[in-house]
């Protein structure tokens, strides 16, 4: 059987439903904008968001077409098979040569990066990178993706040569473990991209160690990171896991808000350590792994899948695209309603947190700072949300602080 124009079609069809949802969120700048955010932007910023929400959104089409384009072509023409007959015929260079042509492929979107960077988020004023830190950060980042994914490649050859058909628990368990071994490394990752500083002593240093110490909150580190080499937004995340926690902040964010708020952003961060979001994660993690799982296992015991693109025998590397590109592609989907239904309840846990540490009011005021940064959609489609947010939108986020709050008062008044 003949497989090749089944994966152009889905492909087809993954690339028609991105294209659909960019669409509704272009459209989504007409909404009205609900009372409780209305005073996020004044007048003239607003026509600046809806400039820059017109911009992306044309942009982002013209990208994924391109992309889509690309991605057509080199699995239409058997190009992936063509190239791999430029290497040794042993199963890891096979694999090899299919992912290095994956990866130089991918440079061909580097001109609409520089445009997305040096253009859009410059005329906006969101653009700190210089030239010379936009091609150093390209290079890291083709260099990061070959050697990722050449491993995974690598450990998807070993499961199914030495298990065979215990690839799918196997599998599962390892791409888990990988996974969070990056986590764990990720705060030396980051370092690639970035330089993080200890915070500094003073009121800030003082709350949050307070709030660390009142909840029982053990973390290694706190950390500032200079996004001011490339951004004017901000952001605070956690990274680690346990007590090899570290919080990092934004310095746009220490430099944007006072104290109180910083606290506000850090008690909703903690909030998520506090009803283990993170291990929650890590089990939809492993259930995203275990399908992932299954397709490797069924395409591997596919070989008219590998025959209908021009190679003799399977290529490893080959069924990492087929895999990602198209038969996961086309569920993603439905994990991401699920995924992003119980992320979005997490988020309102977090926020009732901050409300819980007195922090409600400081924490709306954060929020619409960095909705005003960060130039966030004020009134995405209803469907949207369901369908690609992780988290709630702003209002709502809002209503329910100002619920929590005033039920945290009656609370404490009885």
């Amino acid at each position: 059987m003949n497989f090749k124009p089944l994966i152009l079609v889905i492909i087809t069809i993954v690339y028609l439903y991105n294209l659909l949802l960019t669409v509704i969120h272009m459209k989504s700048a007409k909404n009205p904008i609900p009372e409780n955010v209305t005073d996020v932007y004044d007048e003239e910023t607003y026509r600046k968001w809806r400039s820059y929400h017109a911009d992306k959104s044309r942009f982002a089409i013209i990208t994924s077409t391109v992309s889509f384009v690309i991605d057509f072509l080199l699995l239409a023409l058997n190009v992936y098979s063509m190239f791999a007959e430029l290497f040794p015929e042993t199963l890891f260079m096979q694999m090899f040569a299919v992912v290095l042509l994956s990866a130089l492929s991918s440079l061909l979107m580097i001109p609409f990066s520089w445009y997305h960077t040096m253009v859009i988020e410059e005329k906006y004023g969101f653009n700190k990178a210089t030239t010379k830190t936009f091609w150093t950060d390209q290079l890291k980042e083709f260099l990061i993706e070959i050697v990722l994914t050449t491993g995974i490649g690598a450990l998807l050859l070993w499961v199914h040569q030495a298990l065979g058909d215990w690839l799918i628990l196997a599998f599962a368990i390892l791409m888990t473990l990988f996974a969070l071994f990056i986590s764990f490394l990720y705060p030396v990752l980051s370092k690639i991209f970035n330089k993080f500083k200890p915070l500094e002593d003073g009121e800030l240093k003082e709350k949050i160690t307070a709030l660390l110490e009142k909840n029982g909150y053990r973390v290694r580190a706190i950390k500032v990171m200079d996004a001011s080499r490339r951004t004017t937004k901000s952001n605070a995340y956690f990274s680690g896991f346990g007590k090899m926690k570290t919080i990092v902040l934004y310095d746009t964010l220490i430099e944007t808000m006072t104290p109180d708020e910083i606290c506000a952003v850090f008690a909703h961060e903690m909030g998520h350590g506090i009803h283990k979001d993170t291990l929650r994660n890590q089990v939809f993690s492993f259930l995203q792994m275990a399908v992932l799982g299954v397709l490797a296992w069924l395409t591997l015991r596919t070989p008219e899948l590998f025959a209908s693109f021009g190679f003799d025998e399977i290529n490893y590397g080959f069924a990492m695209i087929l895999i990602m590109s198209a038969e996961f592609a086309l569920i993603s989907p439905l994990f991401g309603l699920l995924i992003n239904y119980f992320s979005r309840k997490a988020e309102y846990r977090a926020d009732a947190q901050a409300v819980k540490e007195g922090y409600g009011q400081e924490l709306i005021s954060a929020l619409k700072k960095l909705a005003r940064q960060n130039y966030a959609d004020l009134a995405p489609s209803p469907l949207l949300v369901k369908l690609e947010y992780s988290h709630p939108t702003l209002s709502q986020r809002i209503k329910a602080i100002q619920d929590q709050s005033s039920a945290y008062v009656s609370m404490l008044q009885k």
